[in-house]
Formats: structure tokens, C-alpha cells, sequence
């Protein structure tokens, strides 16, 4: 089981970004992947997360609208779509699996960096 996430790197604020969890090892649509962040000296946050089979979704309202979680079964891959970025979005982002949303994630890929600049 891996998961690997990428597609961070440097905006600007208001900018987008979209970041990619590629999996392998399993079928990403049969279990529930989670985005989270951690930011410079900061705890880990979660920000949203996507049901496998019924692939209902729930975003923390911190996100206030503006990210948006979607997967791609035959690439076998999540994506987060970041809109409007602000320089707090800034910090490592990273994907997770669990069985379902209201468990707990099992298994958590490397973390990409995003840093918005003012």
C-alpha cells in the first residue's frame, strides 16, 4: 500500500494549485481518502474527505469553499483543486486512506510542499 502525493510548489496568493494522490497497492475507489495539512509549527489539520463507494464528501468550513477533493478511479488517483490560495494555505499537504471517513486514516502518503507568496 503507497500513497504519493505531489503537485505542490510556489503561487501566488489568489492563485490555484491542483495536488495529486496516486495510488498503488489497492483500489482507491473501495476506501475513503483524506486531505490534511500541516503548516510551519503547526498541528496537523484536516480539510476534507471523500467517502470510496458512496463518494460523499465532507470539507472542514475553514475551507470556505474554495478546495475541492475529486478522484480519478482509472488513474487510481485523488486530487485536491486549490482555489484562491492565501499565504496561511501555506504548508505540506498530505493524502491519507481509511475505510470510511469516520475512521480512523491508516495509511498516509509522503506530503507535498505549497507555499503561497503575498
Amino acid at each position: 500500500v503507497q500513497l504519493q502525493a505531489s503537485g505542490g510548489g510556489l503561487v501566488r496568493a489568489g492563485g490555484s494549485l491542483r495536488l495529486s494522490c496516486t495510488a498503488s497497492g489497492f483500489t482507491l475507489a473501495n476506501y475513503a481518502i483524506g486531505w490534511f495539512r500541516q503548516a510551519p509549527g503547526k498541528g496537523r489539520e484536516g480539510l476534507v474527505c471523500m467517502n470510496g463507494k458512496s463518494g460523499t464528501v465532507n470539507y472542514v468550513d475553514s475551507i470556505d469553499g474554495r478546495f475541492t477533493i475529486s478522484r480519478d478511479n482509472a488513474k487510481n488517483t485523488a486530487y485536491l483543486q486549490m482555489n484562491r490560495l492565501k499565504p496561511e494555505d501555506t504548508a505540506v499537504y498530505y493524502c491519507a486512506r481509511s475505510e470510511i471517513c469516520a475512521y480512523d486514516y491508516t495509511d498516509w502518503g509522503s506530503g507535498t510542499l505549497v507555499t503561497v507568496s503575498s
